[in-house]
């Protein structure tokens, strides 16, 4: 399916996403013991909410619609209709229909319509300073890696700030926010093709200089100290989680990308944690997508997924207003 005119970072960080959840759709809610008797192999159909193999969630819809508005540039009011589209009207679905959206997210983007209908648009800009502890989902880490082709190269103080941004149109907690900034910072040194070691290293550095510059609290720190502080790959595999909960995706996420060495093996690994296999496989399988490459995906995973030729033509768009 790779070929030069289809080849392309964005590409491969899209379709990693989006094969990924469409692997983890079938699974969704699965408990870790259910996993364990009926492993997850490859790419099936239907399953928790009865789609077709190849049908995607909220979480690449999401990342798709962020991506459709960078291709005008950085907007806030942009990003913002693109989700209400979605909720509303299905935009960027995989087959015509929402079936899947987190409570969270569902909230925030009817907020989000009153802004606008408001016209209080600074509005957009202030939802990170009514933060709440429950504004920890993984709902804006899933759809965050479009983010990485506009703030790539920035100043990570800018970075942040804008990242910040995004993640509260849904997720307005710092800790959301920081998670995102975790995970696009490691993204970033994959998209200068470090091996993975060095990537993560290099990442946590930065990052923990970044907190000193920051003034970030001790105690939100703390939250991170698995992937920061620590080596990820210290922790043992009986102690990772794929709930809801961020910071538990963030460290199941980068723990199977760290360890495995293919994508195929990275997203079925996550996806045996069972719970919320969708968004765990999307968040992994974006970092895996931009390591080993669209010729890293089984080929039959790809060939199957809904709106190929759509998510194409989106990244190869996106890439000629963010080239690589």
């Amino acid at each position: 399916m790779k070929n030069k005119t289809t080849s392309n970072k964005i590409i491969d960080a899209l379709l990693g996403v989006a094969v990924g959840d469409a692997v983890g759709v079938p699974f969704e809610f699965s408990s870790r013991s259910k996993m364990e008797l009926n492993p997850a192999k490859g790419i099936t159909g239907y399953g928790t909410y009865h789609q077709p193999a190849g049908t995607w969630s909220d979480d690449s819809s999401l990342t798709f619609c962020l991506a459709e508005s960078l291709i005008s540039g950085y907007d806030l009011e942009d990003i913002s209709q693109k989700f209400i589209q979605w909720k509303e009207r299905a935009y960027w679905s995989a087959r015509g229909e929402v079936f899947d959206i987190g409570i969270t997210t569902s909230k925030a983007i009817s907020r989000l319509w009153q802004i606008i209908k408001d016209n209080d648009l600074d509005e957009l800009k202030r939802q990170k300073y009514y933060a709440k502890e429950q504004d920890n989902g993984n709902g804006s880490l899933m759809r965050i890696l479009p983010l990485l082709f506009y703030i790539k190269e920035k100043p990570i103080e800018v970075q942040f700030e804008i990242i910040w941004e995004v993640s509260a149109l849904t997720h307005r907690h710092i800790r959301a926010a920081m998670s995102c900034l975790i995970y696009l910072k490691l993204a970033e040194k994959l998209l200068e093709e470090k091996d993975k070691e060095v990537a993560y290293s290099e990442m946590r550095n930065d990052i923990r200089a970044f907190w000193d510059k920051l003034d970030f609290s001790v105690d939100e720190r703390t939250h991170f100290k698995k992937v920061i502080q620590d080596d990820i790959r210290e922790t043992e595999i009986n102690d990772l989680k794929s709930g809801g909960y961020v910071i538990e995706v963030l460290e199941s996420s980068i723990w199977f990308f760290m360890y495995k060495d293919t994508y195929q093996e990275t997203v079925l690994s996550i996806i045996n944690l069972g719970h919320d296999t969708d968004t765990a496989a999307a968040i992994a399988g974006g970092l895996a997508g931009i390591y080993y490459g669209q010729e890293g995906i089984p080929a039959e995973w790809v060939a199957s997924m809904a709106r190929l030729e759509d998510i194409i033509d989106l990244g190869q768009r996106l890439h000629e207003k963010y080239p690589i």
